[in-house]
C-alpha cells in the first residue's frame, strides 16, 4: 500500500512538472510562452517571515507544507574547522555551518528568501556564497562577500524548483570548495514533493592532500593536486565511514528511500551508484524530469540528482562512486542498512560480501585512530599494533587469505603457522610493498598465484597488519615497525607508477 500510494503521488507530480495539463492551468503551449522562471514568481509572502530549519547530513528538514509564498529568513555561518577527514588524519576544512558539507536548505518556489551569512571570527579568512537556486548575476556571491567577524545580507526570490548547489565563490574559488564550502538547497514545487518514507542527503566532494591517502598526521591542502585533479580522497559527506558502520543510512523493507545528492566537486564527476539496488525514479541534474529504472547515475561537478527506490530485500547496501578506485582507495564509501524480513522470492540472502565493506565498515574513532594517538606521542603498543592491523586486514587481506588466514589452497598460501612468513620479516615486508608472484613453497606446499603491490598502504599500515598477523594462528608475535617498512620500500627500485 505504501508503494501503490507513493507511485502515484510520484505519477501525479510528474505529471504537473513535465507541462502536462492539469485543471485550472494554462495549456502546456501557453505557459511555455511565459518563459520558465517567469512561472515562479507566485506573488509577494503571505504572512509573517519564516525561519528555516537546516539540518546537517545526512538529515533533511521537513517538508514546508505550504500553500502559499513566504517570508523565509536563512542565517548561516561560515567555520573554519578542523577536524578528521579518515581516521587518524585531520585536515582544515572550511564550511558552512561547521559540517561539510554545508546545511540543507529546503523552501518553496516563489519564496522570498532574506539570506544572513556570518564569518566567525576565528576564520583566517573572508568568504562568500554563491547560491546555484538564485536568478541573479553571480548567484548572490557579490552581495554577500563577508571577512571574518563580519556579517551580510541580501534578498532574492527563488523563481525556479529543483535541488542546487550552493558553495563558496571567494578568490580562489576552487581552493575554497575544495577545503568543504558546499551544500545544497532544494527548492520544492508549488504542490511540494511527493511523500516518502525516509529522505537523506549526501553529498559528494573530491580533497586534496599534501600527504596520500591516509598518511596520518594533520594534512594540508594541496594546490598543485588540485589543480591537475589528482585526488588523494573522494568522499560521502566530508570524511570516510560519514555514512558507513554505525553512521550508515537506515530504512525498512517496504519503503520508499529519496536521496538529495549532490556533488561539490571541485573536479570530479560522480557515477553514483547503490550496490543492489536500481533507482525507481532519477531526477537527472536535480531538474523536474525523471529517468526509471537507473542503475548508475552522472552528477557533474556542482551539480545534483534526486534518486528514489523501494526497498524490496533486507542487508546492507553499499553506496559508491562507481569509479571505482575511488571507492575503495579514496574512500567514496557509504552504506544504507535495510531491516525487515527475507523474500526469498525476490532475493535467497547472503549478508553483502566484505569486498564491498572492507574496513570502510568500521566506525571511525576505533583501534586505528587510538594506535595513530599513541604513535604521535611515541607510544605505540604492540597491542594497539595488533587491533588496528585486525581492522586494516580484514579491508585488504582477508578475501585472498581468509579472515581466519588459512589461504585457499593452490591459490593463495596460508598465513597461519607459515614457515615462509616466519622464516624472515623483512622478506614479507618486501612481499606487501612490492608483490610476489608464484610459485611459492608454504608449509610444504606450493602455490602459483599473484599478489599486487599493497602501494596503497601507508608504512605504519603494512607495520600494523604484519604485527596482527604475526601475533595471530600461531606465528612467531615479531613486532614489526613502521620505520622497517619504510626501509624496505626506500630500498627498493620499482617501475614508476607501481608504489606512490
Amino acid at each position: 500500500m505504501i508503494r501503490a500510494r507513493s507511485l502515484m503521488l510520484l505519477a501525479l507530480f510528474s505529471f504537473a512538472c513535465n507541462g502536462a495539463q492539469t485543471p485550472g492551468t494554462p495549456s502546456k503551449a501557453a505557459s511555455d510562452e511565459t518563459g520558465g522562471s517567469k512561472k515562479g514568481d507566485l506573488g509577494p509572502p503571505v504572512g509573517e517571515p519564516i525561519q528555516a530549519v537546516l539540518t546537517n547530513s545526512p538529515e533533511v528538514p521537513p517538508p514546508t507544507g505550504r500553500t502559499q509564498p513566504a517570508k523565509v529568513v536563512v542565517e548561516l555561518e561560515v567555520r573554519e574547522v578542523t577536524k578528521a577527514i579518515s581516521e587518524g588524519v585531520d585536515y582544515t576544512f572550511w564550511t558552512f555551518g561547521g559540517e561539510v558539507p554545508g546545511k540543507f536548505i529546503r523552501i518553496r518556489q516563489g519564496d522570498t528568501v532574506e539570506f544572513h551569512l556570518q564569518n566567525h571570527p576565528s576564520s583566517k579568512m573572508p568568504h562568500n556564497i554563491d547560491l546555484h537556486a538564485v536568478t541573479g548575476p553571480g548567484g548572490g556571491a557579490a552581495s554577500s562577500f563577508t571577512a571574518p567577524g563580519h556579517a551580510s545580507q541580501f534578498t532574492f526570490k527563488a523563481l525556479n524548483p529543483g535541488l542546487y548547489v550552493y558553495h563558496c565563490a571567494t578568490a580562489p574559488v576552487g581552493m575554497h570548495i575544495a577545503n568543504g564550502m558546499y551544500g545544497l538547497i532544494l527548492v520544492e514545487p508549488p504542490g511540494g514533493m511527493p511523500p516518502v518514507d525516509r529522505e537523506y542527503y549526501v553529498m559528494q566532494g573530491d580533497f586534496y592532500t599534501v600527504g596520500k591517502y591516509r598518511e596520518k598526521g594533520l594534512q594540508p591542502f594541496d594546490m598543485q593536486k588540485a589543480i591537475e585533479e589528482n585526488a588523494t580522497y573522494v568522499l560521502f559527506n566530508g570524511s570516510e565511514g560519514a555514512i558507513a558502520g554505525d553512521a550508515a543510512l537506515t530504512a525498512k523493507v517496504g519503503e520508499t528511500v529519496r536521496l538529495y545528492v549532490g556533488n561539490g566537486g571541485p573536479n570530479l564527476v560522480s557515477s553514483f551508484h547503490v550496490i543492489g539496488e536500481i533507482f525507481d525514479k532519477v531526477y537527472y541534474e536535480g531538474g523536474s524530469r525523471f529517468q526509471e529504472n537507473v542503475q548508475t547515475t552522472l552528477i557533474p561537478a556542482g551539480g545534483s540528482a534526486i534518486v528514489e527506490f523501494y526497498v524490496e530485500a533486507p542487508g546492507t547496501y553499499v553506496i559508491v562512486d562507481h569509479s571505482i578506485f575511488r571507492a575503495f582507495n579514496k574512500g567514496a564509501v557509504g552504506m544504507l542498512k535495510v531491516d525487515g524480513a527475507d523474500d526469498l522470492a525476490i532475493y535467497s540472502g547472503k549478508e553483502v560480501d566484505s569486498v564491498y565493506l572492507a574496513d570502510m565498515s568500521v566506525t571511525p574513532g576505533g583501534a586505528i585512530a587510538e594506535a595513530t594517538s599513541q604513535a604521535a606521542a611515541g607510544q605505540l603498543t604492540p597491542a594497539a599494533q595488533v587491533k588496528a592491523g585486525e581492522t586494516l586486514f580484514a579491508g585488504t587481506c582477508s578475501t585472498c587469505h581468509q579472515a581466519n588466514g588459512a589461504g585457499l589452497e593452490g591459490v593463495f598460501p596460508p598465513l597461519a603457522a607459515s614457515d615462509y612468513l616466519n622464516a624472515d620479516p623483512k622478506r614479507a615486508i618486501g612481499v606487501v610493498v612490492n608483490g610476489l608472484s608464484g610459485p611459492v613453497t608454504v608449509n610444504g606446499k606450493d602455490y602459483v598465484s599473484v599478489m599486487p603491490p599493497m602501494s596503497q598502504l601507508n608504512d605504519d599500515e603494512i607495520a600494523n597488519i604484519l604485527t596482527y598477523v604475526y601475533a595471530s594462528w600461531g606465528n612467531s608475535g615479531v613486532v614489526v615497525s613502521a620505520a622497517e617498512v619504510a626501509q624496505v620500500r626506500a630500498s627498493t627500485t620499482r617501475p614508476a607508477g607501481a608504489a606512490h
